[in-house]
């Protein structure tokens, strides 16, 4: 490798091993819809907490369990997505990424308190998605450590010839 060679891969910045961040993304999906499922479940039979739906749906619940769930993979998705992006444009990019996460897992968790549900449907709800949230935010950050290999590092100074 010639010193412009050299030089230009230093200065490129760390490369990531997309697919190794992707299918850390997919696994990390899959989690998140168990949490979901498990979530509620927990919630509505063990508390007996109606949590997406009438308390008539049982432990499982409707359709709307199925929605979360498959919600929970979708934002795990997106998040790789943004993740992915933040790792190849920006400098710190686990800074950002947990900003981004942090701030969306507000948001979800105080979308329930604009309901008319009852509070500790409410408050359930609030406490599985800050669940999601966390999951999604340290499998993600784990799985981009893992992906993301290093760039050579460049010397502060250029070498002294002849010395």
């Amino acid at each position: 490798m010639t010193d412009d060679n050299a030089s230009a891969a230093a200065s490129r910045g760390p490369s990531v091993d997309a697919g190794r961040l992707w299918a850390g993304g997919c696994a990390t999906a899959v989690i998140a819809a168990l949490i979901a499922v498990v979530g509620v479940v927990v919630v509505r039979g063990v508390f007996d907490i109606p949590m997406l739906a009438p308390e008539g749906e049982g432990t499982w619940g409707d359709a709307s369990t199925a929605w979360y769930a498959a919600t929970a993979a979708l934002a795990a998705l997106l998040a790789t997505a943004v993740l992915h992006l933040l790792l190849v444009t920006t400098p710190q990019p686990l800074r950002f990424f947990g900003w981004v996460v942090g701030l969306a897992t507000v948001i979800a968790v105080a979308a329930p308190f604009t309901s008319d549900a009852a509070l500790e449907s409410e408050v359930a709800t609030g406490v599985v998605t800050a669940t999601l949230g966390i999951a999604i935010g340290t499998l993600l950050t784990s799985v981009a450590r893992s992906a993301v290999r290093p760039s050579a590092r460049r010397r502060p100074y250029p070498p002294q010839q002849g010395h």
